[in-house]
Protein backbone atom coordinates (compact mmCIF):
# COMPACT_ATOMS: atom_id res chain seq x y z
CA UNK A 1 0.00 0.00 0.00
CA UNK A 2 1.28 3.44 -0.88
CA UNK A 3 -0.01 6.60 0.79
CA UNK A 4 1.77 9.68 -0.49
CA UNK A 5 3.50 12.02 1.89
CA UNK A 6 1.92 15.40 2.40
CA UNK A 7 3.54 18.67 1.41
CA UNK A 8 1.52 20.90 3.77
CA UNK A 9 -0.71 19.41 6.41
CA UNK A 10 -1.08 17.50 9.62
CA UNK A 11 -0.29 13.91 10.54
CA UNK A 12 -1.94 12.49 13.65
CA UNK A 13 0.23 9.51 14.58
CA UNK A 14 0.51 6.90 17.33
CA UNK A 15 -3.24 6.36 17.52
CA UNK A 16 -4.18 3.08 19.15
CA UNK A 17 -5.42 0.66 16.50
CA UNK A 18 -9.14 1.00 15.75
CA UNK A 19 -9.41 4.49 17.28
CA UNK A 20 -8.57 6.40 14.09
CA UNK A 21 -12.17 6.42 12.85
CA UNK A 22 -13.39 7.63 16.23
CA UNK A 23 -11.01 10.60 16.04
CA UNK A 24 -12.01 11.21 12.40
CA UNK A 25 -15.68 11.40 13.42
CA UNK A 26 -15.09 13.45 16.58
CA UNK A 27 -13.07 16.07 14.67
CA UNK A 28 -15.66 16.17 11.83
CA UNK A 29 -12.92 15.61 9.28
CA UNK A 30 -15.47 14.48 6.68
CA UNK A 31 -16.53 18.12 6.37
CA UNK A 32 -13.09 19.26 5.16
CA UNK A 33 -12.52 20.29 1.55
CA UNK A 34 -9.13 18.58 1.35
CA UNK A 35 -7.80 15.02 1.22
CA UNK A 36 -7.84 13.02 4.44
CA UNK A 37 -6.24 9.58 4.67
CA UNK A 38 -6.98 7.16 7.49
CA UNK A 39 -4.53 4.32 7.78
CA UNK A 40 -5.70 1.57 10.10
CA UNK A 41 -3.76 -1.30 11.63
CA UNK A 42 -0.39 -0.08 10.37
CA UNK A 43 2.57 -2.04 11.72
CA UNK A 44 4.41 -0.30 14.53
CA UNK A 45 7.49 -1.48 16.39
CA UNK A 46 6.50 0.58 19.41
CA UNK A 47 2.75 -0.19 19.51
CA UNK A 48 2.35 -3.40 17.51
CA UNK A 49 -0.50 -1.91 15.45
CA UNK A 50 -1.58 1.70 15.14
CA UNK A 51 -3.77 4.07 13.15
CA UNK A 52 -2.60 7.24 11.40
CA UNK A 53 -4.60 10.17 10.03
CA UNK A 54 -3.12 12.44 7.35
CA UNK A 55 -4.81 15.76 6.58
CA UNK A 56 -3.65 17.56 3.45
CA UNK A 57 -4.12 21.01 4.98
CA UNK A 58 -2.61 22.98 7.86
CA UNK A 59 -5.46 23.88 10.22
CA UNK A 60 -6.47 24.17 13.86
CA UNK A 61 -7.03 20.82 15.54
CA UNK A 62 -8.89 20.39 18.82
CA UNK A 63 -6.18 18.73 20.90
CA UNK A 64 -8.64 18.04 23.73
CA UNK A 65 -10.70 15.77 21.45
CA UNK A 66 -7.62 13.79 20.47
CA UNK A 67 -6.29 13.77 24.05
CA UNK A 68 -9.60 12.44 25.37
CA UNK A 69 -9.78 9.63 22.79
CA UNK A 70 -6.05 8.85 22.49
CA UNK A 71 -3.76 10.62 24.99
CA UNK A 72 -0.65 8.96 23.54
CA UNK A 73 -1.08 10.38 20.04
CA UNK A 74 1.33 12.82 18.42
CA UNK A 75 0.49 15.61 16.02
CA UNK A 76 3.00 16.49 13.33
CA UNK A 77 2.69 19.72 11.34
CA UNK A 78 4.30 19.56 7.90
CA UNK A 79 5.04 22.59 5.71
CA UNK A 80 6.94 22.47 2.42
CA UNK A 81 7.66 18.75 2.94
CA UNK A 82 9.37 19.44 6.29
CA UNK A 83 8.28 18.69 9.84
CA UNK A 84 7.93 22.11 11.48
CA UNK A 85 6.19 21.19 14.75
CA UNK A 86 5.55 18.05 16.72
CA UNK A 87 3.13 17.95 19.63
CA UNK A 88 2.63 15.23 22.19
CA UNK A 89 -1.06 15.05 23.03
CA UNK A 90 -1.99 14.79 26.69
CA UNK A 91 -5.08 13.85 28.62
CA UNK A 92 -6.97 17.15 29.03
CA UNK A 93 -7.86 18.31 32.55
CA UNK A 94 -11.30 19.38 31.35
CA UNK A 95 -13.40 18.55 28.30
CA UNK A 96 -16.31 20.59 27.02
CA UNK A 97 -18.89 19.24 24.57
CA UNK A 98 -16.75 16.27 23.59
CA UNK A 99 -18.78 13.62 25.44
CA UNK A 100 -22.31 13.51 26.81
CA UNK A 101 -23.36 12.70 30.34
CA UNK A 102 -25.05 9.29 30.49
CA UNK A 103 -27.10 10.12 33.60
CA UNK A 104 -30.71 10.60 32.44
CA UNK A 105 -31.40 12.76 35.51
CA UNK A 106 -28.48 15.12 34.87
CA UNK A 107 -29.46 18.73 34.20
CA UNK A 108 -27.74 18.45 30.80
CA UNK A 109 -30.40 15.91 29.76
CA UNK A 110 -33.12 18.47 30.42
CA UNK A 111 -31.43 21.76 29.53
CA UNK A 112 -30.24 21.08 26.00
CA UNK A 113 -28.25 24.35 25.70
CA UNK A 114 -25.97 23.58 28.67
CA UNK A 115 -22.40 22.69 27.86
CA UNK A 116 -21.39 19.12 28.61
CA UNK A 117 -18.44 19.70 30.97
CA UNK A 118 -16.32 16.95 32.47
CA UNK A 119 -13.31 17.25 34.77
CA UNK A 120 -10.49 14.71 34.98
CA UNK A 121 -10.62 13.14 38.45
CA UNK A 122 -8.40 10.08 38.02
CA UNK A 123 -5.59 10.54 35.51
CA UNK A 124 -4.18 7.03 35.85
CA UNK A 125 -7.53 5.39 34.99
CA UNK A 126 -8.65 8.21 32.66
CA UNK A 127 -11.84 8.89 34.61
CA UNK A 128 -13.80 12.11 34.12
CA UNK A 129 -16.76 13.34 36.15
CA UNK A 130 -19.68 15.45 35.01
CA UNK A 131 -19.49 18.97 36.44
CA UNK A 132 -23.21 18.95 37.25
CA UNK A 133 -24.06 15.48 38.58
CA UNK A 134 -20.66 13.83 39.25
CA UNK A 135 -21.44 10.86 36.99
CA UNK A 136 -18.19 9.22 35.91
CA UNK A 137 -17.08 8.85 32.31
CA UNK A 138 -14.25 6.61 31.13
Amino acid sequence: MNIDSIKNGIVIDHIQAKKGLEIYEALNLRDLDCSVAIITNAKSEKMGRKDIIKIDKVMEINMDVIGFIEPNATINVVQNDKLVNKYQVELPERIINIAKCQNPRCITSIEKDLDQIFTLTDKQNQVYRCQYCETSLK
